[in-house]
């Protein structure tokens, strides 16, 4: 059966080094690092007191007011994230079959600020009563893509994904399936999070896994570096805009790449490590390499999960070799959570969008803050500058606790 070709004709984002698309892009060309000390809430007796806040941001801007107030802060994120690339697709005017058109936006936490406030209302006033009447539709994961189809109309298949780390990559996977079995021809597709908050930052010391570097926040994320000691929490939304190839061309929408590609698998191994050696991420990538018909030496660019953690850089790395071979030497890897912080469900689409604009502009950003080479992490991590570069297929890895494995393929879209 000859697939439907998937191509990529809108991107919007709201993150830490970016409130719209070709800001971030700019920030990150320049390795601009987003963290700074948390303003949210005091972190006086919390361990790690800094991360990747979202900053100058106006919500009003896209939503009405009255709206604004009845939303979690991830589901303003994705609502805005959406209108730029809804806007970016030329898909505003109407023109497009509304039946034919879905949105499948994830969240790896969902409303955790609102948990967090109307928990606290409870705690304190001992009042049932007192939570309120939005605080189910204002917590729930699936609610940023139930409101996007809302505002803008779209009644196609309508959801959210929830797989951790892995969430919106899983997203964009499904809405790449939707749109090749012909359920769909455009697909608003990726994720948002807004998890910088006491029990966010809380949870994630309690477990080990965020960076203590309090005395140097903007070098705090530092992936495949030997002094790296864990991730830095990021906030943000990252929406792509998906569509059926002859469906693009024939409402004259510019195409900025093709995805061509992508892998699904499982550790069965551990709830929060990789598996030993990368063994999942290998067959991930292995996966949508093959689903795009290509062959390894024909992929030029890794977007790397590439957390700042101990485990997944190393075991990244290892995946990357073994799937590779002699060709791994010669591949341009990155980390864009070295920037923006990990936005958990919304890394994996905000990763995507950084994939196209490498291919879309033959350039590498980098990896920032890397200065002490890791003897178990030994290829090339574009350290520090970005880079002039022929792009032409870029893998985009998410990994997500629980084992998931995402690999999405990016290519330079061509008429062949």
């Amino acid at each position: 059966m000859n697939k439907r070709r998937v191509v990529v004709t809108g991107m919007g984002t709201v993150n830490p080094i970016g409130l719209s698309v070709q800001e971030f892009w700019n920030n990150a060309l320049a390795g601009v690092s987003g963290a700074d000390y948390i303003t949210s809430f005091d972190t006086t007796d919390f361990t790690t007191k800094f991360a990747c806040e979202i900053r100058g941001f106006d919500p009003e801007q896209y939503i009405d007011k009255k709206a604004a107030k009845r939303m979690d802060s991830f589901t303003h994120f994705a609502v805005a994230a959406a209108n730029m690339a809804i806007e970016d697709a030329g898909l505003a005017s109407g023109t497009t079959d509304h039946e034919r058109v879905g949105v499948i936006i994830g969240s790896g936490i969902g409303g955790m600020w609102t948990n967090w406030k109307q928990q606290n209302v409870l705690f304190e006033e001992k009042n049932p009563r007192r939570i309120s009447p939005f605080f189910v539709p204002m917590l729930i994961s699936d609610i940023a893509a139930g409101h996007v189809s809302i505002q803008h109309g779209f009644k196609g298949p309508n959801y959210a994904t929830t797989s951790a780390c892995a969430t919106s990559a899983h997203a964009i996977g499904d809405a790449m399936m939707l749109i090749e079995r012909g359920d769909a021809d455009v697909m608003i597709t990726g994720g948002a999070e807004s998890a910088i908050c006491p029990m966010g930052v809380g949870g994630f010391n309690a477990a080990r896994a965020l960076s203590t570097n309090n005395e140097n926040p903007k070098g705090a994320s530092r992936p495949f570096d030997k002094e790296r000691d864990g991730f830095v929490m990021g906030d943000g939304g990252a929406i792509l805009v998906l569509e059926e190839r002859e469906h693009a061309l024939r409402r004259g929408a510019k195409i900025y790449a093709e995805l061509s590609g992508m892998g699904f698998t499982a550790d069965a191994y551990h709830i929060t490590e990789p598996a030993p050696g990368g063994e999942g991420a290998m067959r991930s990538m292995r996966i949508a390499i093959k689903d795009a018909g290509l062959l390894p030496e024909d992929v030029s660019v890794i977007n790397a999960h590439g957390t700042s953690t101990l485990y997944n850089d190393r075991n990244e790395t290892a995946a990357i070799k073994a799937l590779f071979g002699d060709h791994a030497a010669k591949l341009k890897i990155n980390a864009t959570k070295s920037m923006t912080g990990h936005l958990l469900g919304a890394a994996g689409a905000m990763e995507a969008i950084a994939s196209v604009l490498m291919i879309t502009h033959d350039k590498v950003h980098p990896t920032i803050n890397y200065s002490t080479p890791d003897p178990d992490c030994d290829l090339d991590y574009v350290p520090n500058t970005a880079i002039d570069f022929p792009v032409n297929a870029v893998l985009s890895n998410s990994f997500g606790f629980g084992g998931h494995n995402v690999s999405l393929l990016f290519r330079k879209y061509t008429d062949a």
